[in-house]
């Protein structure tokens, strides 16, 4: 199989992300609580610009350098770690239903979900974006890709404090022992 295999996989994972999400958006409970609005704008536009650097193939010759290029082993690692990220995330998304929000939010009659990918990771949608973020770099290996990861994994930190402080208020006498037993993004270590 040819270097376009691999490009496909990684654009139909992501492209499939994106339609279920989009489809799935309008489904959501109204929310009760949330983050404030300077908030949310700093960590949609700093995911969003990790997220260009990481899915765009559109790089100066100088910042395109492919150090690991030969290597089909890697490339089709990544290619399967960006399905299997993707498949983690919209898995994740179908179980959180219509208590998903893009940003920290406590929605009307909101639920707390420990089931499904639940039941491996507190986030389990950042770990499923994270996985297929780092395959897509793996995939096709770029200094900007790598960035990338980085900032999408820093944004992804700092919303994880702001959804774990909602969550603690929300359901004060089940969220910690949840939180005590599964850990936030990376089964059995994080």
């Amino acid at each position: 199989m040819s270097t376009t295999n691999i490009v496909h996989i990684v654009h139909y994972s992501w492209g499939g992300l994106v339609l279920i999400w989009l489809a799935s958006a309008a489904r959501t409970k109204p929310s009760l609580r949330t983050t404030g609005v300077w908030s949310r704008l700093m960590s949609v536009t700093t995911m969003l610009f990790g997220f260009i650097l990481v899915i765009s193939g559109s790089f100066p010759n100088w910042l395109a350098a492919e150090p690991l290029a030969p290597y089909a082993g890697l490339r089709w690692s990544g290619a399967t770690l960006t399905l299997l990220g993707c498949s983690f995330a919209v898995w994740a998304r179908m179980a959180l239903g219509a208590n998903w929000s893009g940003r920290p939010t406590v929605k009307s009659g909101h639920q707390l979900i420990v089931g499904g990918p639940y039941a491996f990771a507190r986030h389990p949608i950042y770990t499923g974006l994270l996985v297929a973020a780092i395959g897509t770099t793996f995939a096709d290996l770029q200094w900007p890709r790598v960035l990338g990861v980085a900032i999408i994994a820093g944004v992804m930190l700092f919303k994880i404090r702001q959804e774990e402080s909602l969550m603690m208020d929300t359901f004060p006498d089940t969220y910690p022992r949840y939180r005590q037993n599964v850990k936030a993004l990376i089964p059995g270590l994080f």
